[in-house]
């Protein structure tokens, strides 16, 4: 079995020197017009002296106006000098050590917040079924529209390689826009990118030839796929593997399987799996273990030969190696632990048992007031209360170069809305 400090050869002939990859993870750390900051760079330089073989960036858009959330990097022009310089420190950083940086390559399509968008763009005029209004009414794309997308990516692509990034990572997971042309419940479109899965792979497909084009052969090019969208009617893992079949045949070196979106980010386990094909998938052990996607990339296994990444869940040692040896993973993607322990994956190579598991100990409400998670509204705000706790890690970690384990939760979430709250005004001033 391939051993986690083992190096591995993708298929356009770049080499990560271990299979353990910092996954990507939204910042929300860039200026008002979009650059690195000393903080992210300070941040990712800790990272690449973590032991991880890869690190990942978070969302890079395409489009200012169709941000993940304010604070996002954005390439959506040939760089200036001022972007040029930042992005090369940027890349100087995270490359330290051997390590490998890549970055993620997005637009959010209709999960735009109204406050960035309330009128973005997607495949097709269908809203986020979401309660609180925070998304607007999406406006479908012309045609001529996608085309510039596609020549967007591409043009993101080439100016992270000239500025020293060692690949990308095209994000067609999550419900973002690339997720949303590949989904039926998001993509009711009669044209040659809607209807069958063909056409719904389409745009994917497209933007993979022009990356391709623009960085050449020996460049990695990384696709992040749902093994499906866990709702009915949605993005399924039969098609899935088709669009894998297709990704492998289109010169993608590494697929790394996710799942979920807005509407259902019920990623743990075999939570949200509604449909008999997608439960069929996920073995009873799964839901008694980490690693959540490992069953869906064990079946992609059986019928592809490109290298495959999971993320999502992963916590000790012995499941990471039971994932290399079964032949599910080719790459353990790790996330959550790491705005924590950024050193997590030198201790794993040296030989420790486990990364910390903080979500136990997160809770906002008191376990005798548990009960009170059955309503949808509560538990949403207690989820993202976590969610900020990681945020702020990241946010001191860049800052100063240190976390703060006991900030709680509640603080987190104030300090988080105020950061994003000041980036939004400055992106509209």
């Amino acid at each position: 079995m391939p051993a986690l400090n083992s190096a591995i050869l993708l298929p356009c002939g770049s080499s990560i020197k271990n299979r353990l990859a910092k996954a990507a993870m939204t910042e929300g750390m860039a200026t008002a017009a979009g650059l690195p900051t000393p903080e992210l760079i300070r941040l990712y330089s800790i990272w690449a002296k973590g032991g991880a073989g890869l690190l990942i960036s978070g969302n890079i858009q395409i489009d200012r106006d169709h941000l993940e959330r304010p604070g996002n990097v954005i390439i959506d022009a040939p760089p200036s000098a001022a972007m040029q310089k930042a992005l090369a420190q940027w890349a100087q950083a995270a490359t330290q050590n051997n390590t490998q940086f890549w970055a993620q390559i997005s637009h959010a399509g209709r999960q735009t917040m109204k406050n960035v968008n309330p009128h973005p763009r997607a495949p097709s005029a269908i809203p986020l079924n979401m309660p609180g209004g925070q998304f607007g009414q999406p406006v479908a794309l012309q045609t001529d529209e996608i085309e510039n997308l596609t020549n967007g990516f591409a043009t993101a692509a080439l100016a992270v390689k000239e500025a020293g990034f060692t690949g990308v990572q095209i994000h067609a997971a999550h419900g973002y826009l690339v997720s949303q042309f590949l989904s039926p419940r998001s993509n009711h479109r009669d044209d040659h990118y809607g209807g069958s899965l063909e056409n719904r792979a389409r745009f994917l497909l497209q933007i993979v030839k022009k990356i391709r084009v623009a960085v050449g052969p020996s460049y990695p090019i990384c696709v992040k796929l749902n093994s499906a969208d866990f709702q009915r009617g949605g993005f399924s893992f039969d098609e899935s593997l088709q669009v894998a079949h297709w990704l492998q045949h289109a010169s993608v070196d590494l697929i790394e399987v996710s799942g979920g979106t807005y509407e259902q980010p019920k990623l743990l386990g075999g939570q949200g799996l509604e449909t008999p094909e997608q439960q069929s998938y996920v073995a009873p052990s799964t839901l008694a273990r980490e690693a959540y996607f490992v069953d869906f990339a064990k079946a992609m296994r059986e019928q592809l030969d490109i290298p495959l990444m999971v993320t999502g869940g992963f916590r000790h040692r012995a499941a990471m190696e039971q994932a290399l040896d079964a032949g599910a993973a080719d790459i353990i993607g790790l996330a959550r632990p790491l705005c924590v322990v950024t050193d997590g994956p030198a201790h794993l190579l040296s030989g420790g048992d486990a990364l910390p598991n903080y979500e136990n100990q997160l809770g906002v409400l008191p376990h005798w007031l548990a009960f009170l998670r059955r309503n949808h509204t509560l538990r949403t705000l207690e989820d993202y209360a976590v969610q900020c706790w990681y945020y702020a890690q990241l946010y001191l970690l860049g800052e100063t170069g240190q976390t703060n384990v006991a900030i709680g939760p509640i603080k987190a979430l104030v300090m988080t809305l105020q950061r994003q709250n000041s980036a939004h005004s400055k992106n509209t001033e």
